[in-house]
């Protein structure tokens, strides 16, 4: 048999030995724990933007969940193993507050939305939206798409702009109770129904709709999305949200069409 060089095993001989280096840090990347994010469906595009940054520059891997708000605050009440909360209004960052679920002293808003009315992006509808107008005779006997306003944050905005401006009473019995902002959405990108009530970051990000009119920002709470640690959390929760809120992320927050809270 042909002796084999010892270049040739040295080689082979540190390559072997590197592999066994690296061996156990890529287990224990493997084995670190994701830093678990529970957010408002509203935020799903800037977060991942958002997340995947931070990630890179914090070497902590994170897991987003995107849901209504209403659902992720009755699964962290239920146990959930999230780190993180992001809600799309203040009602459910404070529902888990008074059950001393999230840490207070992390809790800081993000970032605000406008409230827009949308239609498919083909339709011909033109309104103004201003006290007392004509909401129901737009829709044609069709129905109007929101989020549930007894559980979803875009449908409490929408039921309190239209009540302000005295369209409330008339158009209650038409509409479509979504789960969420996106399925609200959903219906009227498919045609569905005429006519929906959203946020304008959602209406941005997708072409099927059209934004036909902004609510004036008077008739309805400011809308605002506050983010806390869960009291459960992993330390670098804190830091997490303090990305979120900084300098760096700012330009990103107004990318998606998000503008500062309270503005």
């Amino acid at each position: 048999m042909k002796p084999i060089p010892v270049r040739l095993l040295a080689i082979v001989a540190t390559s072997f030995a590197s592999l066994l280096l690296a061996l156990p840090c890529g287990a224990a990347e493997a084995k670190q724990p994701k830093l678990l994010v529970f957010a408002a469906a509203s935020l799903t595009d800037v977060l991942e933007e958002l997340s995947t940054r931070w990630t890179r520059s914090s070497g902590v891997p994170g897991k987003l969940s995107f849901a209504a708000s209403s659902v992720l605050a009755r699964q962290v009440e239920a146990g959930g193993k999230a780190d993180v909360f992001v809600s799309a209004d203040q009602e459910w960052m404070d529902y888990l507050a008074r059950r001393g679920l999230i840490d207070t002293r992390t809790r800081r808003n993000l970032a605000g939305n406008r409230l827009v009315l949308i239609a498919p992006a083909d339709s011909k509808v033109e309104l103004r939206i201003a006290p007392g107008f004509d909401l129901v005779g737009a829709l044609k006997g069709g129905r109007l798409a929101t989020g549930d306003p007894e559980i979803v944050p875009v449908g409490r905005y929408a039921r309190s702009s239209l009540r302000s401006l005295g369209v409330w009473d008339a158009v209650a019995g038409r509409l479509v109770r979504a789960d969420g902002v996106r399925s609200a959405m959903m219906f009227v990108s498919r045609g569905a129904v005429p006519l929906g009530i959203v946020y304008a970051t959602d209406a941005l990000v997708d072409r099927n709709v059209r934004i036909v009119d902004t609510f004036p920002e008077t008739s309805h709470a400011p809308i605002t999305y506050p983010g806390a640690a869960i009291n459960t959390a992993r330390p670098e929760a804190a830091a997490y949200l303090g990305y979120l809120s900084g300098a760096e992320a700012a330009a990103t927050w107004k990318k998606f069409g998000f503008v500062e809270p309270g503005k």
